[in-house]
């Protein structure tokens, strides 16, 4: 048994540093074909060299950078509110032990052992290719907007430098209907005032910071009937900006990507820190964090919490969009992505909790100034939080509310940076790993500007609306449908018992019970009864309660099709190219992974290919539930 072990090992562990663990004469040794080859090792070196992080730390921070962006700032702390506050992460707990960790690490696992992109990874079933292709056309779809909302941010950080704070006031063409955000009780203005705005739509009251963002920052229009409008010149700036910051980033591929990972990751941190320990000083402070922490027992048995669960750790994380498996592609063989998952998974909850005490903080010293109790009733969610209720509580700061305007807002433009550059270069691997000969700064600018004009459209008088409809239809949709395929493809038809055998064979660990379980039953079973309650719920996209035209929805459900149709279309073409004679061997070839599948080295794929051949052969042919248990169990 000790002897077994020990030929799991990994006999060609690289560390983090580059060298390897075992000597390369013990495994010559072991092998008498490659005994007399010692010459030839260097030839047989990777057949084209593909670039690796330059510290194993560059790719933890990554993955922090990447993980932690704008949906733990501004939608972790709301979805927790509206969902059971402090209940709410009971189910949060449960869920990310079940599904977000799960992903996370099988999709390091499985970038990490073949050195391949989120598309290219497939090769492991050729006939589900259309999974990755699918997910790369919906994250590419989600950095248009994702770099749009960070155009806007420069708007908000640029303004923050101005005394008074431009928000703060009325402006005279807004007429008697606002109320300056810097004086009085703005905060409730519009979702609590009995005044019918249907009788009386100029008389109702509403704050000067979210006419601001309305009216001069959108220019908003109160519909797109009549189409979307011209981008707003100023915001076009902030958006040129920001592609420029992700290009410079990504243009040499993880190599400078990996440098700048440090700042992306560590700096919102010493943000938040400094925000957090102001916030906590402020009177009123510490009633707005217990009003974020106060379990309501009552709505942890909602469905609708636990789908809010799911949601948020799934989209928190990025899990199912290609981020984590293209950027554990570019780790050494043997890298520890065990302990990186557990890292990045927890951090990512811890952060989601920081932020909601930070931000809480300083709505509970609003409520606190305006002499309200019911801190609920003074916020919005999402966008509305970063533009109108964050901006409305610092205006109303008595000392150097800029300092907090710039701090928040620049924190926010590096943690959407963070996240983006993960986007953008999964696109950026897709393409080179298909067409190798197109360089790397070549790709990375051609995604930058193709992205720049799609982004145009977000920044428009009806920007808003086309950003809520490419979200909703782009990338939920298509990442629910894509995620679930992914888990099936990798649990059952590439096996888990596979995967945890390829885990033995890089990392030298035994995959435990729980690992197991959660990729053949608990993970794909969860998302799946996610996805059907997603379809029994659907109401037709609004925005502000609005209803789109009829020729938006049929842009969105034409975005859905060609994002999830790439699963038919690829499956259809793998098993026409098989080159088995007839119909039968052309759809088993197609589920079965290709010849050159495993480690990129060929002296390592060779080794793994001997061993793998005599670990499956034991239990084949021997009925359906003796494989099912081999599956699961091993």
């Amino acid at each position: 048994m000790e002897a077994s072990h020990r030929n799991h090992r990994n006999p060609a562990f690289v560390g983090d540093d580059g060298r390897s663990t075992a000597s390369t004469v013990e495994i010559s040794a072991n092998n008498p074909a490659l005994r007399d080859n010692s010459d030839d090792q260097e030839a047989a070196k990777l057949p084209e060299e593909r670039a690796t992080w330059g510290k194993g730390i560059e790719f933890l921070m990554s993955c922090i950078a990447m993980s932690v962006g704008l949906g733990n700032v501004w939608r972790f702390p709301f979805t927790a509110l509206d969902n059971g506050g402090g209940a709410f992460l009971i189910p949060y707990l449960i869920v990310l032990f079940l599904i977000g960790k799960p992903i996370y690490y099988l999709e390091m696992v499985i970038g990490q052992f073949s050195s391949r992109g989120s598309v290219k990874v497939f090769d492991l079933c050729p006939a589900m290719k259309g999974v990755g292709i699918g997910q790369v056309i919906s994250i590419s779809m989600v950095t248009t907007y994702y770099v749009a909302i960070m155009g806007i941010t420069l708007r908000y950080l640029y303004d923050s430098f101005r005394s008074p704070l431009p928000w703060s006031e009325c402006r005279p063409e807004w007429q008697s209907y606002c109320v300056a955000s810097s004086l009085g009780n703005t905060s409730q203005l519009g979702s609590t005032s009995p005044v019918d705005m249907e009788r009386m739509p100029q008389q109702q009251p509403v704050a000067s910071a979210e006419l601001y963002f309305l009216k001069e920052v959108l220019h908003e229009t109160p519909n797109i009937e009549n189409g979307i409008g011209m981008p707003n010149w100023e915001l076009v700036v902030g958006l040129f900006i920001a592609w420029a910051c992700v290009f410079l980033i990504i243009r040499r591929g993880v190599k400078s990507s990996g440098k700048a990972s440090y700042f992306l990751a560590i700096f919102p941190y010493v943000i938040m820190g400094v925000l957090l320990v102001r916030a906590v000083t402020l009177p009123g402070s510490i009633d707005g964090i217990y009003y974020f922490i106060k379990p309501q027992w009552g709505k942890i048995l909602d469905p609708k919490v636990w789908y809010a669960a799911v949601t948020q750790c799934f989209y928190s994380l990025s899990v199912c969009f290609g981020n984590i498996i293209m950027y554990s592609s570019f780790n050494k063989f043997g890298h520890n992505v065990h302990r990186d998952a557990a890292i990045v998974t927890g951090l990512d909850t811890m952060t989601s909790l920081l932020a909601g005490f930070t931000i809480f903080g300083i709505l509970g010293h609003l409520a606190h100034e305006i002499g309200t109790d019911d801190i609920g009733s003074v916020v919005k969610g999402g966008a509305g939080l970063a533009f109108i209720s964050y901006p409305d509580a610092i205006a109303k700061f008595k000392q150097l509310p800029q300092i907090f305007s710039v701090l928040f807002f620049l924190m926010l433009f590096v943690l959407g940076i963070g996240s983006n550059i993960a986007m953008t270069s999964c696109s950026v691997t897709a393409i080179r790993d298909r067409f190798p000969n197109f360089k790397q700064w070549q790709c990375s600018l051609l995604i930058a500007v193709v992205s720049f004009v799609i982004g145009l459209m977000y920044i428009t008088p009806g920007g808003q609306y086309m950003l809520t409809l490419v979200d909703f239809f782009g990338a939920s949709m298509i990442a629910l449908v894509l995620g679930i395929a992914e888990l099936y493809t990798v649990g059952w038809i590439y096996g888990t018992d596979r995967l945890c055998k390829d885990i033995e064979f890089m990392l030298g660990r035994k995959v435990g019970l729980y690992w197991r379980l959660c990729w053949s039953i608990f993970t794909p079973l969860i998302m799946t009864v996610i996805l059907i309650y997603f379809y029994a719920t659907y109401e037709p996209l609004t925005y502000n309660n609005i209803v789109y035209p009829n020729w938006a929805y049929s842009i969105g459900w034409l975005i859905t099709a060609f994002g999830i149709l790439q699963l038919p279309i690829w499956m259809i073409v793998a098993i026409i190219r098989d080159p088995g004679q007839t119909v039968g061997a052309k759809i088993r070839g197609a589920f079965t992974p290709k010849k050159n599948w495993g480690p990129l080295d060929p002296l390592l794929r060779e080794q793994y290919n001997k061993e793998i051949e005599n670990e499956l052969t034991p239990k084949r042919g021997q009925g359906i539930w003796a494989a099912i248990k081999q599956n699961i169990f091993g």
